[in-house]
Order: structure tokens, then C-alpha cells, then sequence
């Protein structure tokens, strides 16, 4: 786009907060908040740098959101940067965003929390925490009986689900209310998401005073802590939060440049103690750090990014203590109305701590990181979040599947899952099956994780043929590899590789591969212990003796074969109850 082009397109924008995305045909190359997107957009018709001047060259066209808040359009900038990666922003490598509202496109809408909402949908948000949403949700669920359920369990009902007994939906799929009906409710839940607080506080606080009058107390202080909720739900982000008592939380950050990589360090103290500390790897803007570092766009653009990108689900600090000021006017007004207090210290105590940080972030500038290394040698675009699988069972009983999930090489056990699996002694079908589950949750919009880069399967080329099988049945196109135990071979669809024993991306995968199998062991342990066996009927075997028996022998079948000397070595397992365990099994 030409200056005259950016002109014209910001003489058409409103003077409100909102997101900016400059564009490239279907490309995101940079997005951009502002308190007046007007202003804002106009600016970038006399570009501040080389840099942003080569943006706006390659861009033709520009899209707008406009947001109720500073504060939305801030937490909407993290959220589209984390989604589309633009070239032109500085981007912090974790899958961390902000949660959002949405209802669905649909004839009877879904109301649904999500971080990657619909593009048909009719979205509200970004806020700041996941619980306080899930509370006003479910509020709106109980008082206007939205579904929640999926388009898939939605069609082809002949009955109400369990949500239309709790209450929670007046199952419109099964026409217990009309459409008319359904849609007047939508809109009274939209209309307390655009702003209109009393709403859905108005039958809140009736019920309460019901329940207080019942002396039915605990329904009643529940309804008052959901009312309050409600009640400060608008309010969120915007107003003051004010900060009691002395500082016992402040996070030190340090940053270090080289080329298109950032490093920043945290360091985290804990009323005055020193209790943790972590690195984090962004892509800085451009193709050259020159670009990054010889502008405006160095250190400081790059705190500014990773404060609002990295405080997405996770608590501010009392206090931030940084390097040099970050200079960006709408984090700064986040921060002062959170109550977050920013200094950059000269001398003393936290002056030494923020040299430590620095010295914290200049050991890791610059080094290739352990998923860039898999991506690179896999040929993937990314590496970042994987996701493995391993099924685990005692000759075919009990069996089940594990799935483990790793970002930017640590475990996520928020996004672990288990699923239990058809008892049958053929890993490959184990595996086929765990995989079609997976698969099948997410094309039907029934995981609510986002997508892994890449799958990987504990075992071998059977394992991965198996599990590729499930992947094309059901439609799931993700990338998926095996990780051989014995020779630590990683099989890919067109070959395998044996990559050296010290190398970082091997000993990702090993981490991931030995997860997945602890997860599905411990499981299958557990489904194990659980199930009812031919044991129980045993006179003189109880629940306590039946679980030393399976965890010694592994399955009624092995206790079966055991000789009575063995069965005697178990504790609690006396010659008498070892011959009647032996005469009726």
C-alpha cells in the first residue's frame, strides 16, 4: 500500500479502541492496538522505520476489531499475534492466549469459552481469566439455557441430554422450546456481553434473596459469589485493581538480542526471596537484527511484548522490575490499572537483580532451541507443541491409552488425557483405536486443545502405520512419527534416522516417548487394580490381598499359573488361601 492508500483506508476507521492486521492477501504481516484506531492507522502512512516502511510496501489491505476496552484491544493484539506468528511483531514461542466468548453460526447458536473462536462466530472478549468467564458462562447457561454442547451431539436427538435435566439448556435440538424462543433468549445473552450487566444480575440477585428466604444459606452465599462476579465481569480489565499491603510478588526480566532471536530471562522473588527463575525465546521483527536492534524496536519493544504475551493465563506480579523502560503507553495504562508497579532500578538491592537477569538472558541468546532442531530435521514449519501416545495393557486386559502433551519441551499436564480402550492383546489395534479417538475429537470440535505440530507414537513402523491409518480414516492431517525403544530409532512415513545420542532433539522426543509410557502405565495400573476379577469370590481374598496378588503377578491369568510356594510368598497369603485361591481359579 501506498502513504495515500493507508490515508484513505484510516479516513473510513472509527475513533475507538481496537486491533489493526496489515495484510498480505490471506497473510497476516503485523498487528498493531490503539486507543483511536483512526489515528493510529494513519500514522503508518509516514512509517518511523525502514522496517515498518517494507510492512506497509508488501501490505494491501488492512482489517480492523474494534474492542469496548484499551484493555480488550491489548489482550486481542496477544491473541492474534500468538494465532497468525505475523512477521512484523515480536512473537513469544509459547501457545499461552487469552480466552473469548463466542456464539456460533448456527440456528440454535452454542455459547462456547474458547482461545480460537470461529471466524462466522459472533465473538466477545479478550478477558484476562478463564475461571471468572466459565463462571459468567454457566450464569448465563442456568438463566437463559443456552446449549454448550457440540453441532455433533447437537443434530440428529431424539431426546433431551443430561444438560436440559441439570437445567443448563432448554434443548432447542429436540424442540422442547421453539427457535423463535431459543433465538430471543441468544439475544439477552448477547445483550448482557455487550455490556448490559443488569440482565442477567437482575435474576441472579432474585434468586439469591429466594434461597436466603428458603433458609436454604449455602445455594444462597453460592449465588452471591456468582452474583459478584457478574457484577465486576464489564468492569474487568478496566478499572483499578489496587495492590494491598507491601510488594510480596515481583518478577525481574532481562533481555538479550542477537540477530532475529530475543531472549528474555525471569527472575521471580518472593517476599524478598529468590523462589524461580526461567528463560523465554521470541522471534524478534524483520529479516536482520539490525532492524531490531538499531531501532526503536530493540529492548524495549521486546519487554513490551512479552508482558502482555506472557501474562496471558498467568497472574501479574505486585511489582515488575526491568532493564530500561518499555515505552509502550497501553501496556504502561494496563499495568498502572492492575496495579502493577513498574520501576527500572539505578542502584541497590533490585538493581543488582536485574543485572542477574540480564546475565540470565545473554546465556541462552542466540542458541537453536531443541523443537527448532526436530522441526528443522522433521522438515515441519514447527515443533513447538507435540503431543504422545502410548497404550498399556496385561496380556490384552485392562487395556488403555495415553496421551501426554509437551510445549516448547516441557510437559502441559493441563492437556494430558487417558482413554480407556477395548481389551484385546494386538498393540497395533490399540494404538489404531487411541489414535481414531484422538482424531475424531478434534475434527469434531470436541477437544478444546489447540492442534499439535507434530504426533509421536511410542514403538515402531507397525505402531505409526496404525496410527496413520486412524489419522487418514478420520481426516486429521497432522504430521506423526514413531520413536523405536530399542535402538532409539525415530521412524517417519519415509524413512528412519539415527540420530546421534547427545543430541537435543533426540532427547526431546526420548522425553515425550517415556512420558507417554509412565502416563499410560500408571493408568493401566489403576484401571487394573479397579476392575472386579474372579479374586473377589475367593474366601479369604479382600481388596488389599487382591491388589498385592495382580501387583505381583500381573493378571488373574498369571495367578492362575503360579505355583502354591509362589502364591504363599505373597503377604497376607497363608498356605490354606493359597490352595483355595488355586482349586477355584
Amino acid at each position: 500500500m501506498n502513504a495515500d492508500g493507508v490515508r484513505e483506508r484510516a479516513g473510513s476507521l472509527p475513533r475507538e479502541p481496537g486491533v489493526y492486521q496489515f495484510r498480505e492477501g490471506d497473510t497476516t504481516l503485523y498487528v498493531g492496538k490503539a486507543v483511536d484506531l483512526r489515528d493510529r492507522v494513519r500514522s503508518y502512512a509516514d512509517p518511523r522505520s525502514a522496517r515498518i516502511r517494507r510492512m506497509v510496501d508488501r501490505a494491501d489491505g488492512i482489517e480492523i476489531a474494534v474492542t469496548d476496552t484499551e484493555t480488550q484491544a491489548l489482550l486481542l493484539e496477544a491473541n492474534l499475534i500468538k494465532r497468525h506468528q505475523p512477521r512484523y511483531n515480536v512473537r513469544l514461542k509459547d501457545d499461552k492466549s487469552y480466552p473469548m466468548v463466542q456464539l456460533t453460526n448456527h440456528d440454535a447458536p452454542r455459547i462456547e469459552v474458547t482461545r480460537d473462536p470461529d471466524e462466522s462466530a459472533t465473538v466477545f472478549g479478550p478477558y484476562t481469566s478463564k475461571t471468572q468467564v466459565e463462571t459468567v458462562v454457566k450464569a448465563l447457561r442456568e438463566t437463559y439455557g443456552v446449549r454448550g454442547c457440540s453441532d455433533h451431539k447437537y443434530s440428529g436427538r431424539d431426546r433431551p441430554c443430561l444438560d436440559y435435566e441439570m437445567g443448563l439448556c432448554t434443548a432447542p435440538c429436540t424442540r422442547e422450546i421453539d427457535l423463535e424462543s431459543y433465538r430471543e433468549d441468544v439475544t439477552a445473552v448477547e445483550r448482557f456481553l455487550e455490556g448490559e450487566t443488569g440482565i442477567l444480575a437482575d435474576p441472579l440477585r432474585r434468586e439469591m434473596d429466594a434461597a436466603s428466604q428458603e433458609r436454604n444459606f449455602e445455594r444462597a452465599a453460592n449465588l452471591r459469589d456468582r452474583l459478584e462476579t457478574v457484577r465486576a465481569f464489564h468492569g474487568e480489565g478496566g478499572e483499578a485493581v489496587q495492590s494491598v499491603g507491601d510488594e510480596r510478588a515481583v518478577d525481574v526480566l532481562g533481555v538479550a538480542i542477537e540477530g532475529e532471536d530475543a531472549t528474555v530471562a525471569r527472575l521471580r522473588a518472593e517476599d524478598g526471596k529468590l523462589v524461580d527463575r526461567d528463560r523465554h525465546t521470541l522471534e524478534a521483527p524483520g529479516s536482520a537484527g539490525a532492524d531490531v536492534a538499531g531501532e526503536a524496536d530493540g529492548v524495549a519493544s521486546v519487554l513490551a511484548a512479552f508482558i502482555v504475551q506472557y501474562y496471558a493465563e498467568r497472574e501479574l506480579p505486585d511489582a515488575l522490575l526491568l532493564p530500561e523502560r518499555h515505552g509502550d503507553e497501553e501496556v504502561a495504562a494496563w499495568l498502572e490499572a492492575a496495579g502493577v508497579s513498574v520501576r527500572v532500578p539505578g542502584a541497590g538491592r533490585e538493581a543488582k537483580l536485574v543485572d542477574l537477569a540480564l546475565k540470565n538472558a545473554r546465556r541462552n541468546v542466540g542458541l537453536r532451541d531443541e523443537c527448532g532442531m526436530l522441526a528443522d530435521a522433521l522438515e515441519l514449519e514447527s515443533a513447538r507443541r507435540i503431543e504422545g501416545f502410548d497404550v498399556s495393557h496385561a496380556q490384552g486386559k485392562s487395556a488403555v491409552g495415553s496421551d501426554v502433551t509437551f510445549v516448547d519441551g516441557s510437559a502441559e499436564k493441563a492437556d494430558y488425557r487417558r482413554k480407556k480402550l477395548t481389551d484385546q492383546n494386538d498393540d497395533y489395534d490399540n494404538m489404531r483405536a487411541l489414535l481414531e479417538w484422538r482424531a475424531r475429537r478434534a475434527v469434531e470440535g470436541r477437544d478444546d486443545r489447540p492442534d499439535p505440530d507434530l504426533l509421536l507414537i511410542d514403538g515402531g513402523a507397525g505402531q505409526l502405520e496404525a496410527a496413520r491409518d486412524a489419522l487418514a480414516a478420520v481426516g486429521w492431517d497432522v504430521p506423526a512419527i514413531a520413536l523405536a525403544k530399542a535402538e532409539e530409532r525415530v521412524v517417519t512415513p519415509d524413512r528412519e534416522f539415527s540420530w546421534p545420542s547427545d543430541a537435543p532433539h533426540l532427547h526431546l522426543l526420548q522425553r515425550v516417548r517415556d512420558e507417554a509410557h509412565r502416563f499410560a502405565v500408571q493408568y493401566h495400573q489403576t484401571v487394573r487394580d479397579e476392575v472386579k476379577t474372579v479374586l473377589d469370590d475367593v474366601q479369604g481374598v479382600g481388596p488389599e490381598t487382591r491388589k498385592r496378588l495382580l501387583g505381583r503377578f500381573g493378571s488373574v491369568e498369571n495367578v492362575r499359573e503360579a505355583s502354591l510356594e509362589d502364591l504363599r510368598s505373597v503377604e497376607g497369603i497363608g498356605e490354606k488361601t493359597a490352595e483355595t485361591i488355586k482349586s477355584r481359579l
